[in-house]
């Protein structure tokens, strides 16, 4: 296992003298990118401030939107700001504040505890009478792919808390019961085509494999052949409409991957050369807590616990399951891991099931039934950012993850943010939450061959119409900068991307040399 230092980053989140001595995992080696032409430092303030400057007003830009804070962390000094008060989407830039919320309310050794619930005790020759309950709480660490662990590692801890137990055979049904968490399956303002790709799965208080199944697609032997398709996990109860042919050699290859929301059929369409490699591509899975009680039946069987009746699954509004003996429970990484894990890769579901998470331990009996889990942590959001002096028209969420198109927010609240999380108690599992330029997590292949690469740490944000990617950067005089970039509306030029515009802009922060 190899592992990088975080180098001059130690000193960097030393915001509040909180001591950081910490490594992350490496990402696997990666091509360099093309090598940055060497550019000579900027040397004061006022030459920085006309270089942004100049950038942001290009022509390119017009009819596009910047929302642009950068201040320092050392003087408390405002650098340079563009329009900071401008309301943007920040994509991906929303789970900064899921992060910084979870670790401000739950704090970073809190762990989701999944309880194991039956209507009958365990007997002395380990037979459970009655049904098995997984009642989900939003756990979203069963197999998280960032990880690669093997299909079958997500039933372990449940095993073993069934072994702990004396269970060896249940004769009741297998249900994982979803209903905790009161969600609808998709987040606030998704499009209808999100609900299609990896990054629009299904929101469930009990998810599998990031609620996706991996798909190999070979050509076929011959010419006007179907394509060979193979869904990689099991148990997901997905059904293959293969209307793929496979074309002649050397041919261009085109495959669409569809599943209708609600439906368990997926249709593949397209060619792939003859003579082409394999590809691989993913479904959605509907309904993930059924593909949960499936698999885990399934497990439980090869590990010599036998499950007699029926695995089923259920899903708010439903009524929940009524067994009330906890026989075992599960528990999750803590929640600083929770937080790297789905800041570093950006993932939707994770952030959306740890936000609702949060929210649903909010409710109270006089709570209203109807009243979903993200609607009760948006209202812990806006209590959370109004202590820090975030006005309310400067952030209007409707979801954790940025995946809604209704998301807006300023640079400028952005950076408040940011600098309430550099003297946080939690200050050093935040930073490492944040890709590292060049390195780690959705910056790795960014901003290499520059001064940011191993300097600069933030979290990026892509939409179709919105980049964003705000953090923390040493300068080359070594003043500790907080900045937020925001781009939206702009139609980038041909071999161009509209995140190339936003790291030029944070290269030239690390560039700075002028003096504190």
């Amino acid at each position: 296992m190899r592992f990088f230092s975080l180098r001059s980053w130690t000193t960097l989140v030393g915001f509040a003298g909180v001591a950081l001595s910490l490594s992350l995992h490496a990402a696997p080696t990666l091509p360099a990118t093309t090598a940055a032409t060497p550019q000579s430092p900027i040397t004061t303030r006022e030459a920085l401030r006309a270089e942004l400057t100049a950038f942001v007003t290009a022509g390119r830009f017009a009819g596009a939107a910047w929302g642009i804070k950068i201040t320092s962390l050392d003087s408390g000094q405002t650098l340079f700001e563009y329009q900071p008060d401008a309301r943007l989407s920040p994509a991906s830039n929303s789970k900064l504040y899921v992060g910084a919320l979870a670790l401000e309310q739950l704090g970073g050794d809190y762990r989701i505890i999944t309880p194991l619930l039956s209507d009958a005790q365990v007997t002395t020759d380990g037979e459970l009478t009655g049904n098995l309950v997984i009642a989900g709480r939003g756990d979203p660490s069963w197999r998280a792919r960032r990880h690669k662990p093997e299909f079958a590692s997500a039933f372990t801890p449940f095993i073993n808390a069934l072994r702990a137990a004396g269970v060896r055979r249940i004769r009741g049904d297998l249900i994982a019961d979803a209903t905790w968490l009161r969600c609808l399956p998709h987040g606030a303002s998704w499009t209808a085509d999100d609900l299609n790709d990896y990054y629009g799965a299904e929101v469930s208080a009990i998810t599998l494999a990031e609620n996706y199944v991996d798909v190999r697609v070979r050509p076929g032997a011959a010419v006007g052949e179907p394509c060979a398709i193979e869904i990689l996990e099991p148990w997901s109860g997905l059904v293959v409409d293969n209307r793929t042919r496979t074309s002649s050699a050397e041919s261009l290859s085109t495959l669409r991957v569809q599943r209708l929301p609600g439906s368990t059929t997926v249709q593949f369409f397209g060619t792939l050369a003859v003579d082409a490699r394999e590809e691989m591509t993913e479904a959605t899975v509907p309904r993930p807590a059924e593909w949960f009680a499936r698999a885990l039946k399934s497990a439980l069987a090869d590990a010599g616990i036998v499950v007699e009746g029926s695995a089923r699954g259920v899903v708010w509004p439903e009524a929940p399951t009524t067994e009330a003996v906890e026989i075992g429970a599960v528990a999750s990484p803590t929640m600083r891991e929770l937080v790297i894990d789905f800041m570093q890769v950006s993932q939707n579901l994770a952030t959306n099931l740890v936000f609702a998470h949060l929210g649903e331990l909010r409710r109270e009996p006089a709570t209203r039934a109807w009243q979903r889990s993200d609607e009760l942590a948006l209202d812990a959001l806006d209590e959370f950012v109004r202590g820090l002096g975030i006005a309310e028209r400067d952030l209007i969420f409707e979801d954790g993850s940025g995946l809604s198109r209704n998301n807006l927010v300023t640079a400028a609240s952005t950076v408040r943010l940011l600098e309430f999380m550099a003297t946080h108690r939690e200050a050093a599992a935040f930073a490492e939450s944040l890709p590292l330029a060049g390195r780690s997590g959705s910056l790795r292949r960014r901003m290499k061959d520059t001064p940011a690469e191993d300097n600069l740490r933030a979290k990026t944000g892509t939409l179709r119409w919105a980049v964003a990617v705000s953090g923390y950067v040493r300068s080359a005089a070594g003043e500790r900068l907080v900045f937020s970039l925001m781009l939206n509306r702009h139609v980038a030029a041909p071999k161009r991307r509209a995140h190339d515009e936003l790291d030029a802009l944070a290269v030239m922060l690390a560039r700075y040399a002028g003096i504190p």
